[in-house]
């Protein structure tokens, strides 16, 4: 059996990140795997760098282009791909043309990565999705998404997103850490980790520490402005730090590769996304040991297992996220990090590897 990853993104963020990871878990696994994606593209950047296998594809349009289809068949009969699998919901399309053109002979799954925003359940969607024999979702409010806001009728299996459980692993202590990362110690300490934007929650966190009445803490503030958009919220953030005299509890960090480092560094980790609907971040604090300060919405309650892992707040209210990092500055609240790492068992790749063997029926 020959697995295809097709993706024909040419961003780079989690969806990508995850689809390369699976590929490279699986080649491990001793699965052939073959990355199609774009050529020049931050995908076929990362798979050179896995040593993944490539095919070269070029982007196709959304919908409808049986042109490019016409090509990837050729292109999967040619190296007698089995298994065909996508991440991003662009490429539902052509994943749908390519399953109408070589049926029974070719297996296609779609590994939910985005959440169902309206209903899909006209009969253009319903068609497409006939042609889809596995969809994963990662966790089970996605699930209940798909069944009510969908017609698919084909097999649905839950399989979380994974973690290499052992890169999340140090025996440094904090006080080194914090040391490395450059923050002060013996201070009570909330951080954010990723790009500078609205979707992020930077001054969602900036808002809400504006209005504690707790003083005893500081923030961390790990990532950088997307490049030619994001340096007018980057600016807001630089102007309530200043406004505020804040520039002495709030720490603006360089993105790093070694994100251990900081989610170890800080002692509560915030997810203030709107609706955030698989959150890396969130098992990558558990797996750290980092407790967790979440929005009540997407996947963020599902993954903190019932507050197993941190508490909530009202999503996008700075007012509420304010009156819980009151509480956990003025209650002391704690969380044993053993505990919270016990939580991000389930992920580990080498269970979620299997899952999706045997979903695909590889085994």
């Amino acid at each position: 059996m020959k697995l295809a990853y097709f993706c024909s993104s040419i961003s780079w963020g989690g969806l990508e990140m995850n689809h390369l990871r699976d590929a490279k878990w699986m080649q491990e696994r001793g699965h052939e795997v073959l990355i199609f994606c774009v050529s020049n593209s931050p995908l076929e950047k990362g798979a050179k760098e896995r040593k993944l296998p490539i095919i070269n594809i070029e982007k196709q349009k959304k919908y409808y282009d049986f042109k490019k289809a016409k090509v990837l068949v050729a292109l999967l009969k040619e190296n007698e791909i089995t298994h065909f699998i996508i991440r991003s919901n662009e490429d539902m399309s052509i994943m749908a043309t390519v399953k109408s053109m070589l049926k029974s002979k070719i297996h296609t799954s779609y590994f939910m990565a985005m959440q169902l925003g309206v209903k899909k359940t006209n009969p253009l969607h319903t068609l497409r999705y006939r042609f889809l024999d596995l969809w994963i979702p990662p966790l089970n409010w996605l699930k209940k998404q798909v069944q009510e806001m969908t017609n698919f009728k084909n097999k649905l299996v839950v399989i979380p997103s994974a973690l290499d459980l052992s890169v999340f692993k140090s025996e440094k202590t904090k006080g080194e850490l914090r040391t490395k990362l450059g923050i002060p110690q013996n201070v009570l300490t909330f951080g954010i980790i990723g790009r500078f934007d609205e979707q992020k929650g930077q001054l969602l966190l900036l808002e809400a520490m504006k209005k504690c009445s707790a003083k005893n803490f500081n923030v961390v503030l790990l990532g950088e402005p997307t490049i030619n958009e994001g340096e007018i919220y980057f600016d807001q953030m630089k102007r309530i730090i200043e406004q505020e005299e804040f520039k002495n509890r709030v720490f603006i960090k360089s993105y790093r590769e070694d994100t251990l480092t900081f989610f170890k560094s800080i002692d509560w980790m915030v997810m203030a996304t709107k609706a955030e609907t698989f959150g890396m971040v969130t098992i990558e604090s558990l797996a750290s040991g980092t407790p967790v300060l979440g929005s009540a919405a997407g996947g963020t309650p599902e993954l903190l297992a019932k507050k197993k892992g941190g508490l909530l707040f009202e999503t996008q209210n700075a007012v509420d996220l304010a009156k819980k990092i009151d509480e956990i500055c003025i209650q002391n609240i704690h969380y044993d990090s053993s505990d919270l790492m016990k939580i991000a068992v389930v992920y580990d790749h080498h269970l979620i590897c299997e899952k999706v063997e045997k979903a695909l029926n590889l085994k």
